[in-house]
């Protein structure tokens, strides 16, 4: 591929920033095609590993069985089948000096996801490597963002797991107990990624004070539905940084579009009768998107800032290989103003 850069001499492109945004887009796609028998959790977390020690940042995992310990139910439900059992990173970059904001970012890292009990179909399942689309830009972007020096404090949680089916699986009618304190009545186990994104929202907000929650995934089918392949569709409490995101869509390539913020109107979708919510909605054509969205943010614990709800189904993928969307959105969103 050759790339001509077209630019005057008072705005000249500085070519190495430009190479850093281009490694990270394709570092997030070589991700998103690795097959989960190479990049299953534990490699993803040894990746992680590599990564802090390469930018020189601050790590902490919550692996296995710890993970119930703590008591984030959600991620320790999505993944304890599998033979490579879930884990939460926690990656923190501190800048030496400068007064720039507290960015939170969230990737959800389901590293195959065959439905669980809810099991997807003979022509569902193949693909579902990709379900870590949305982790696999929090990091790339995180080793960017690092090595560009932002002044801006970066903490990127990875919510990784494998959605198997065994005889330790999640089962309809199962009741966990998130990280939120909330309680959820599992009527779908293929509806497993806001239960990852549940709970690392809240272990975020709870620990730590971001000016900023940003959570990403390949979250729902519908989402290709409402926005299509090359818009990822976007929930957000903010009208500042809704725009702010479309602005950047449309600066670095990473589309978006919004959809509905409206939780009055999405909450009666989860109603249970023996917990605080179930995690899949009762009616199909009421926004699943916006839905999903909006179950994510019923487990922002004692946070009332700015959300951004990234779903990128569609465009984390073109055909069968991975694009590295959402990568070169995030390092964009460091920047917009």
């Amino acid at each position: 591929v050759n790339i001509a850069l077209v630019a005057d001499d008072e705005q000249p492109y500085d070519v190495d920033q430009l190479q850093l945004h281009m490694e990270a887009n394709r570092l997030a796609a070589r991700l998103v095609d690795t097959p989960a028998s190479e990049l299953h959790t534990e490699a993803f977390v040894e990746l992680a590993r590599e990564t802090a020690a390469h930018v020189g940042a601050e790590i902490s995992v919550l692996e296995g069985e710890s993970l119930a310990h703590a008591g984030l139910g959600g991620l320790w439900g999505v993944g304890k089948a599998s033979t490579h059992l879930p884990a939460l990173v926690v990656l923190d970059h501190v800048p030496e000096e400068g007064n720039g904001l507290t960015f939170g970012w969230v990737g959800k890292g389901i590293v195959y996801d065959t439905g669980g009990l809810s099991i997807k179909t003979k022509a569902g399942m193949p693909g579902m490597k990709t379900d870590m689309g949305g982790a696999a830009a929090v990091l790339a972007a995180f080793r960017a963002a690092v090595k560009l020096q932002t002044g801006h404090r970066i903490i990127a949680l990875l919510c990784l797991a494998e959605n198997s089916v065994g005889p330790d699986a999640t089962r309809p009618d199962d009741i966990l107990t998130l990280y939120s304190g909330l309680t959820v009545e599992v009527n779908n186990t293929d509806a497993e990624g806001r239960l990852v994104l549940a709970d690392g929202v809240a272990y975020l907000t709870r620990h730590y004070s971001p000016d900023i929650v940003i959570d990403l995934a390949t979250l729902t089918g519908a989402q290709l539905v409402a926005t299509g392949q090359r818009h990822a569709g976007i929930v957000c409490n903010d009208a500042v940084w809704e725009e702010r995101a479309v602005l950047t869509g449309r600066r670095t390539g990473d589309l978006v579009h919004p959809l509905p913020y409206c939780p009055e109107f999405f909450r009666k979708e989860f109603k249970s009768t023996v917990a605080d919510m179930k995690n899949s909605v009762k009616d199909r054509m009421n926004a699943q998107s916006s839905c999903a969205a909006q179950f994510v943010g019923n487990h922002l614990v004692d946070y009332q800032g700015p959300w951004l709800h990234i779903d990128l189904a569609g465009p984390a993928t073109d055909g069968e290989r991975g694009t590295g969307y959402g990568a070169n959105l995030l390092l964009g969103l460091l920047d917009a103003e």
